[in-house]
């Protein structure tokens, strides 16, 4: 198992209230992923929890493709650690964390440099790889910034069922990248905030209007760094919504047991502080990756 979220200590069987650090139950493991140009990248795979205390097969896969790691994004980017800690119980998915080349966590630091987003489809196709080969069903890529410039660069591969933008800031990718996406032909959804830095809805319809595949989706009130619960909450529903239809929304509440996670320092890029619901004890953990100057 996993020792890469620390927490505070279980929470006694019963109602939880799901908040910004509560963990629920998983099977959670440390992989590495192999890439063809020889590097190792280190993860963290999180799947339902079976009767028995191992891993219960998914009723879907999450493959998630961080932020800019030369602005703080890593595996542990606050989006994507709500979502490995919730979506196994509460929707029956697996959720696939992973550092990019030259990227740290507490996980570790995956081999490499940095690569702007060029070397990166090595990393991409090895997670995707892992995912096919260690039979995790019904796979979906899910990018979050410059992560969704991987995902429209580098993820036409025929085991993926489609791809989740989360704030594409479309400086990466072309209208060439968008084309290839529209040639491909499987979904495409894309969350824009309402007030995001870089790509707004009413633009984003524009830009992905030559992908006759796209949903854009407008979030009101929501920016760039997802920041708040509200916002998290409205990102998983988004999520699960479009992966497992009929599934969402999740709910707020757990009935078992669950844990408390520590809170997690701050990487040098993050953002504002999100405690919408958790200000006096969750401050410290509550913080989206940061804004990205040069995505």
């Amino acid at each position: 198992m996993s020792t890469t979220t620390p927490t505070a200590g279980p929470t006694a069987g019963g109602t939880t209230e799901i908040r910004s650090l509560t963990v629920l139950p998983a099977h959670r493991e440390d992989v590495e992923l192999h890439t063809a140009d020889g590097l190792t990248l280190v993860g963290e795979l999180a799947r339902p929890l079976g009767p028995d205390g191992g891993p219960a097969t998914p009723a879907a896969t999450l493959v998630t493709l961080h932020p800019l790691p030369t602005h703080g994004g890593y595996m542990d980017s606050h989006v994507y650690r709500k979502a490995a800690w919730r979506l196994p119980a509460l929707a029956d998915l697996a959720v696939l964390r992973f550092n990019t080349r030259g990227t740290s966590s507490p996980r570790g630091t995956s081999e490499g440099a940095f690569d702007g987003g060029d070397g990166e489809r090595f990393d991409v196709a090895a997670a995707i790889e892992y995912a096919e080969f260690h039979d995790l069903p019904r796979r979906w890529l899910v990018g979050w910034s410059f992560g969704t410039e991987l995902a429209l660069m580098h993820g036409h591969d025929p085991s993926v069922e489609g791809a989740i933008l989360l704030s594409p800031p479309l400086h990466r990718a072309t209208d060439a990248d968008l084309d290839a996406w529209a040639a491909f032909g499987r979904p495409l959804v894309v969350l824009v905030p309402e007030l995001d830095d870089y790509l707004r809805p009413d633009e984003a319809r524009a830009r992905f209007a030559r992908v006759p595949q796209a949903e854009v989706i407008g979030v009101d009130g929501a920016k760039h760094l997802w920041v708040g619960e509200p916002a998290v909450r409205r990102v998983l529903d988004e999520v699960v919504a479009h992966v497992l239809p009929g599934h969402a929304p999740l709910p707020t509440t757990w009935d078992g047991p669950a844990t408390t996670a520590a809170a997690v320092a701050a990487t040098p890029m993050d953002g504002a502080d999100d405690r919408a619901d958790d200000e006096a004890d969750e401050a410290d953990d509550e913080r989206g990756d940061a804004v990205e100057e040069d995505a």
